[in-house]
């Protein structure tokens, strides 16, 4: 029984994962085609002031921080792989 129990988390994981990458990718579109839209509604009718940049920029650093967190580049090191180490230490300290 305990081989399928790691069999059944780590399918819960993949398919945990796939949702996260489909989320990440699911923003790029919209972002996309959203900047697209304000670019274009901005240099028809406001074209001397170019105010898309602010979401263009504003967004554009929530989306890089969203793939960040998804593709597990992590600038502190507090990932999952440390937070399970933290887990199995502490659960060794408690024995």
């Amino acid at each position: 029984m305990r081989p399928t129990l790691k069999k059944d988390e780590r399918y819960l994981k993949a398919q945990k994962r796939v949702k996260q990458v489909k989320g990440f990718y699911t923003h790029l579109a919209i972002y996309c085609v959203v900047i697209s839209v304000l670019i274009f509604i901005n240099l028809t009718y406001e074209p001397h002031f170019h105010w898309f940049w602010f979401s263009l920029v504003g967004w554009g650093t929530g989306l890089f921080m969203h793939w960040l967190k998804i593709f597990g580049f992590n600038l502190l090191g507090f990932g999952k792989k440390w937070e399970e180490k933290k887990i199995k230490e502490f659960i060794n300290e408690q024995k």
